[in-house]
């Protein structure tokens, strides 16, 4: 694991080196550099495949061919026999070292033949030519930028592994308004785009070829193109197939040279990976939870399952109980981010990976299976509101009239009388505004603008919103549940959870691999039918009867609770202070984003206990963090909105 930058068009030592600066949390281990005429690429490394030799940049045996990659390539050792069986001569067992020669035999399609995770950036001095790289489903990131050429010259390209580096190689910037409009809905900024004006990043599955300043993108994998053509097979077979499947996957994720582990939740997905990985590991494996100190915050716990997970598959499990000083977590949590995110779950995510980087370098993580296998409570709730749509539209008004009334919005309601409500409520509505319902943050009860005049005149509320829509309908003789799915791995898996999981292991220098997130578990997951994922009209109901007898039957059979946190009551307690001073009323029209109004009576609301705004105002106090710790650290910032 890594993290890699470049200019194309230039070659600034001097550049480059400050934008290295800003990756060493990704790899401590050792950097490297490779000077061209215009163009220079950089990486920082972390030792996990061939830790003596595996230096980077790499290059072939005359060297017009160089390479850079953050990531791994799972089937590296089978295309190297490959490669050497072709005549070409290898310095090193790096996996990165593959990528040239592949690249030499078989040109930018060389992409096909990879299993893994990966970015990278690959220099060819005969052709002129730079190639980017994102692996098939996002896991790994990488940004860019085009800038006007230097006394009438080709533009330039910037590119790194994360935000705050690339920013070093920008000679000023600005924030896009647009951007804090959807992240103040959605919790992260969508992709493509970025919270900075004419920054970008790869898409998944896409390359971008640079000749001479010309940019020319490929998309060479599409995540969903098997989506709909499902094969119907006997329930048992199906099962098999999983389960082979699977192993197959986890198998492959286990390609180390230096410690590995799993981070375990007590969930079906990591319970999943655990138990395969019991199959063909017979040592000892390192297990890692944490759980909340604080006797009210017991309930979000999930120590007790994983405690019988390690027990019942003999696991070396290490229990971090934490009472967390979140006043100086938080800010900590954003800098690792590097960019607005406010996807809580970042703030557990950060604590296990820091626990488990004194014992490992690798982790496996769960991340993916909701997506793939339909772990989310939208799925089924958008399958029967296909159906609650075929009532006469006078049944549906009348239950909704009786039913609403009855349904607490309060800040100790019960979740799922919130999903009953919003079910109600949102049965006129057409299924892709029904999902956008279950996906986005902005609070009813709020009559007046949400927006302050500058942002307001410059944003569309809509822009978000209808990149979903779009996506929703690619689709329509799908079943919704399959639709929503689609959406989520395009958007909410690759922009939120792989976002959050990349930055919040690696800025521990912990490489986090997610074996959920095979293309091939993907293509399978694709093949099945919604009725056969959602088998018993229950979440994950096929993968819950697939692994029957692998697992304790509590943990097949368990509710799924996510990475939960105690955040609302920080809010009320131990953050309190600190929401008040970072949104003050000051401070938000200084900013200039959002109605001053409209942030007071979040803060109200929420502060009595009257309602439940947490994910609100913990994205405003993220944004406002952000601000200023990127107002510090980088030279070239300016506002596009409102005042500095």
């Amino acid at each position: 694991m890594c993290g890699i930058c470049g200019l194309v068009g230039d070659n600034d030592p001097v550049l480059l080196d400050r934008m290295l600066d800003r990756l060493v949390h990704r790899g401590p281990d050792e950097e490297g550099t490779h000077h061209d005429a215009g163009m220079a690429f950089g990486v920082r490394r972390l030792r996990v495949i061939d830790p003596a030799g595996g230096h980077q940049p790499v290059r072939n045996e005359t060297g017009t061919v160089w390479a850079v990659m953050n990531g791994e390539i799972y089937n590296y050792r089978e295309l190297r026999e490959e490669l050497i069986q072709k005549g070409h001569r290898f310095q090193s067992r790096c996996d990165t070292e593959v990528l040239v020669h592949l690249y030499e035999e078989e040109g930018p399609e060389a992409v096909y033949r990879l299993r893994g995770m990966f970015a990278y950036a690959i220099w060819d001095r005969e052709r002129d030519l730079v190639l980017l790289v994102r692996d098939r489903l996002g896991i790994k990131p990488l940004y860019y930028a085009a800038l006007p050429g230097n006394a009438g010259a080709d533009q330039r390209v910037v590119f790194s592994s994360e935000l705050p580096s690339l920013l070093e190689g920008l000679p000023n910037w600005t924030i896009r308004p647009q951007a804090i409009a959807d992240f103040l809905s959605l919790l992260y900024v969508p992709g493509p785009e970025t919270i900075v004006e004419g920054v970008h990043q790869l898409q998944p599955g896409e390359a971008l070829k640079i000749v001479r300043g010309r940019l020319e993108f490929w998309r060479y994998y599409r995540p969903l193109e098997a989506l709909g053509n499902q094969i119907e097979l006997p329930l048992g077979e199906q099962r098999a197939r999983f389960l082979g499947t699977l192993r197959d996957s986890v198998q492959a994720h286990l390609l180390s040279d230096v410690p590995l582990g799993l981070f375990l939740s007590g969930g079906l997905d990591s319970a999943s990976i655990l138990a395969c990985m019991r199959e063909v590991i017979p040592g000892s494996i390192k297990t890692f939870s944490i759980g909340y100190e604080a006797p009210e915050d017991q309930s979000y716990n999930e120590l007790k399952a994983a405690r019988l997970l390690a027990t019942h598959f003999g696991t070396d499990h290490t229990e971090a109980v934490l009472r967390p000083d979140v006043v100086s977590l938080l800010p900590r949590v954003v800098a690792g981010m590097g960019e607005p995110f406010a996807d809580s779950s970042a703030i557990p995510t950060y604590l296990v990976s820091e626990v488990a980087r004194r014992s490992v370098t690798v982790a496996l993580s769960g991340i993916g299976g909701d997506e793939l296998f339909g772990g989310y409570p939208r799925y089924l709730g958008l399958r029967a509101a296909a159906r609650y749509a075929s009532l006469p539209v006078g049944m549906r008004s009348w239950i909704a009239s009786h039913a609403v009334s009855s349904l607490s919005d309060g800040a100790g309601g019960h979740e799922i009388r919130g999903r009953i409500k919003r079910f109600l409520l949102d049965g006129h509505r057409p299924l892709g505004e029904q999902y956008l319902r279950w996906t986005t943050f902005q609070p009813a009860g709020w009559n007046a603008p949400l927006y302050a005049d500058g942002l307001r005149s410059a944003v569309s509320d809509d822009s978000a919103r209808h990149r979903v829509r779009e996506l929703f309908q690619e689709w329509p003789s799908c079943d919704p549940s399959d639709r929503a799915m689609g959406v989520d791995l395009q958007t909410y898996l690759p922009d939120d959870l792989l976002r959050m999981g990349d930055r919040m292991s690696m800025v521990h220098s912990l490489e986090l691999r997610v074996p959920f997130c095979d293309h091939h578990l993907l293509n399978f997951a694709c093949s099945l039918s919604a009725s056969t994922k959602f088998h018993g009209w229950k979440l994950k109901g096929f993968m819950r009867s697939s692994l029957q007898g692998m697992l304790p039957e509590s943990i097949v059979v368990a509710k799924k609770r996510g990475f939960m946190l105690p955040l609302a009551r920080w809010l009320r307690e131990d953050l309190r202070e600190m929401s008040r001073d970072l949104l003050s009323d000051e401070t938000i029209r200084r900013r200039g984003y959002v109605n001053p109004a409209y942030v007071q009576w979040l803060l109200t609301e929420h502060h009595s206990g009257r309602r439940n705004f947490t994910d609100q105002l913990y994205a405003l106090m993220v944004l406002e963090l952000w601000h200023g710790q990127v107002a510090q650290s980088v030279s070239s910032y300016s506002m596009g909105v409102g005042a500095a």
